[in-house]
């Protein structure tokens, strides 16, 4: 897995929207702090655009993300936000523009897709916050400042509290993840990133109970999820809890995963919240869960 280089002053942050159109503030906020940073921030043509619930159509969008692919001065890609939209991307964008020169693209949600383009092309990437988290938390937001962090170079040890629902353990192997709608959304393609041996990460909103089990099923059957490392369960939000079954999310992926010895993180904060800490997809990460906390490092 390659880590794109280090960010330097100077260098240029270009801010894209890949998929649902976004509020400008949003876009202009975030351009002050990396501004602050150090950084030159570089508002693609059609970021601030409206085509219908996307920025623009399929090809000025690719056609905004292909223009910071190629231009070399550019060292990261902030997504404006996810949304919808960025599969109708995949089979457009060239693996080679990726791999010649890798940066950091950096988002969640939708952009999961994204992750997955750029773990095929065997580039590191961060599942992060994104413009709107910089303009209502700020700079000094935990979350935003453990971002600049990474793109700097620094890879941060991540702790959290324990909480009632975990399974003891400690693990080690590639981190890999997101939205588990959209990734499973890919499974069966050449974006599909699920496999065995890695430590797994999951997140999502407005899903039901029984809509994330059935896709918790599928990499069960397939023999991916009893062959995980370990698996880190995100902010599962905007869902009926409990189910017409009585399941709350916590129930049922405790469920899914009681045949398995490997250690379960619940409640990790990261997915569609205010503390959405950022992973490095592709990271080497050690995964740490005890009765009072949970410890992820990443290397």
């Amino acid at each position: 897995m390659i880590y794109p280089a280090p960010l330097k002053k100077g260098d240029k942050i270009a801010i894209i929207s890949p998929a649902s159109h976004i509020r400008h503030e949003y876009v202009d906020a975030a351009c002050r702090i990396i501004a602050q940073w150090g950084y030159e921030p570089v508002v693609s043509k059609h970021c601030k655009g409206a085509v219908g619930t996307y920025s623009g159509t399929i090809e000025e969008r690719l056609a905004d993300l292909t223009a910071a692919l190629t231009d070399t001065s550019v060292r990261a890609i902030l997504c404006s936000r996810g949304g919808y939209g960025v599969v109708h991307l995949l089979d457009r964008i060239n693996p080679e523009l990726i791999r010649s020169n890798p940066k950091w693209v950096i988002g969640f949600s939708d952009i999961s897709a994204m992750h997955a383009a750029m773990h095929r092309c065997g580039i590191a990437s961060v599942h992060s916050p994104m413009t709107k988290q910089f303009a209502v938390r700020g700079a000094d937001d935990e979350c935003v400042a453990a971002l600049r962090d990474i793109l700097e170079g620094h890879l941060p040890v991540l702790w959290v509290l324990g909480l009632p629902f975990f399974r003891p353990g400690t693990a080690s192997g590639e981190l890999f993840g997101g939205n588990l709608a959209v990734l499973c959304g890919l499974q069966g393609s050449e974006w599909d990133i699920f496999a065995p041996d890695k430590i797994l990460f999951i997140e999502d909103v407005g899903e039901a109970v029984y809509r994330v089990e059935r896709m918790l099923y599928n990499l069960r059957l397939r023999g991916i999820l009893g062959q995980l490392r370990g698996l880190i369960v995100g902010r599962f939000t905007e869902y009926a809890c409990p189910d017409g079954n009585g399941d709350t999310m916590e129930t049922m992926v405790r469920r899914m995963v009681e045949p398995y010895g490997y250690p379960v993180a619940f409640d990790f904060p990261v997915g569609h919240i205010d503390r959405n800490l950022p992973l490095v997809e592709g990271s080497t990460a050690t995964l740490t869960v005890t009765p009072t906390t949970t410890t992820l490092t990443q290397k």
